[in-house]
C-alpha cells in the first residue's frame, strides 16, 4: 500500500517517549486557485515527552502509534486536504538546546536546525475555558506574525502546536492577529508513545531564515495556486522517487513521500520573514 512504499525510505529513531499527547484542529483562512474563499484544515498531533517534543501531522502519529495505512480513498482525500495547509515537522529540543523543522519543496526535502531561541512573551490578564482547561492568555510576535494563544497551567508542560512554546502551561488555542491562522485543541491523552526521529536520505540541510525565504518565493508566487510545479523547469527530468495514487478521478504524484498537487491554494505563510 502507499505507507508501505513511503515508510520503506524513512528509519525511524525512537528518541523519547511521551507522558502527554494533544491533537489540534489547524484552520487557515485563503483562496482557491479561482480566487474564491476557502478554509484548509487539518489534525496536527504534538507529543510531549520528558526532554522534547513532536509537532507534525496527526496522519503521520496515527501512522507511527497504530500503523494505519492512509492508501485508502478516504485517508487519501485527508491527504490531499492536509496538503495544501503547508504545515512543517518540527521537534523541540532535538539535539538538546535546538530546533529541528523538516519540511518540502517539492523535490527536495529540508531540514533547519537551529539553537532555540526564547520567544518573548507577554502575558495578559484574561482568562478563557479552551478544552475544559481555564487557560491564561499571552500574546508575542514570532517570525512577523502576532499570535495571541490560551495556556494551561494545569498542563505542566511549556510545549505547544508548531513553534509555540515556553509559556507555564500547555498551549490549547493560538490565532493570529489577522486571524488567518487558529489552532484549537481537540483532544489530550495521558498516553505513552515513543517520539520519533526520521532519517530520511533525501533530506538537505539548510539555515531556516533561507528555507523562510525559499518558501515565500516560491509558494507565494501567482503562478503556484494553478500550476504548483511552475517553479520546475521541466517536471518529467525531477531526480526524484516518484509513486502515483488515485483520488476520485484524479490522478496525484508522491514525490519523494510528498503528494504534490494539481492545484494549489493560494499561500498564507506561518513565518513572514
Amino acid at each position: 500500500m502507499m505507507a508501505a512504499m513511503i515508510a520503506a525510505k524513512i528509519h525511524q529513531d525512537s528518541i523519547d517517549l511521551s507522558s502527554l499527547v494533544a491533537v489540534y484542529d489547524y484552520e487557515c483562512q485563503t483562496l482557491d486557485a479561482e480566487g474564491k474563499t476557502v478554509t484548509d484544515r487539518m489534525k496536527v498531533c504534538v507529543q510531549v515527552g520528558q526532554h522534547c517534543t513532536r509537532s507534525y501531522p496527526y496522519r503521520k502519529f496515527r501512522e507511527d502509534t497504530e500503523g494505519y495505512d492512509y492508501g485508502t480513498p478516504e485517508e487519501l482525500v485527508k491527504w490531499k486536504e492536509e496538503a495544501y495547509c503547508f504545515m512543517p515537522e518540527v521537534w523541540t529540543n532535538h539535539p538538546e538546546g535546538m530546533t529541528t523543522v523538516r519540511d518540502a519543496i517539492i523535490p527536495n526535502i529540508y531540514e533547519t536546525r537551529e539553537g532555540r531561541k526564547p520567544i518573548d512573551w507577554t502575558l495578559c490578564d484574561d482568562t478563557l475555558t479552551v478544552g475544559g482547561f481555564l487557560c491564561k492568555t499571552a500574546t508575542c510576535l514570532l517570525h512577523g506574525r502576532k499570535w495571541t494563544v490560551h495556556y494551561a497551567e494545569d498542563l505542566p508542560t511549556s510545549a505547544g502546536p508548531w513553534k509555540l512554546c515556553g509559556l507555564p502551561g500547555m498551549i490549547l488555542e493560538a490565532k493570529t492577529d489577522d486571524n488567518v491562522h487558529r489552532f484549537i485543541v481537540a483532544d489530550i491523552r495521558r498516553t505513552a508513545s515513543p517520539i520519533y526521529y526520521e532519517h530520511n536520505a533525501i533530506t538537505s540541510r539548510i539555515a531556516e531564515e533561507k528555507l523562510i525565504k525559499n518558501r515565500i518565493k516560491i509558494f507565494g508566487n501567482k503562478l503556484y495556486p494553478k500550476k504548483p510545479t511552475y517553479y520546475i523547469p521541466n517536471h518529467q527530468s525531477m531526480n526524484a522517487d516518484e509513486t502515483f495514487c488515485q483520488i476520485g478521478d484524479e490522478i496525484l504524484c508522491v514525490v519523494n513521500g510528498v503528494l504534490e498537487l494539481n492545484q494549489a491554494h493560494v499561500f498564507q505563510p506561518l513565518e513572514l520573514k
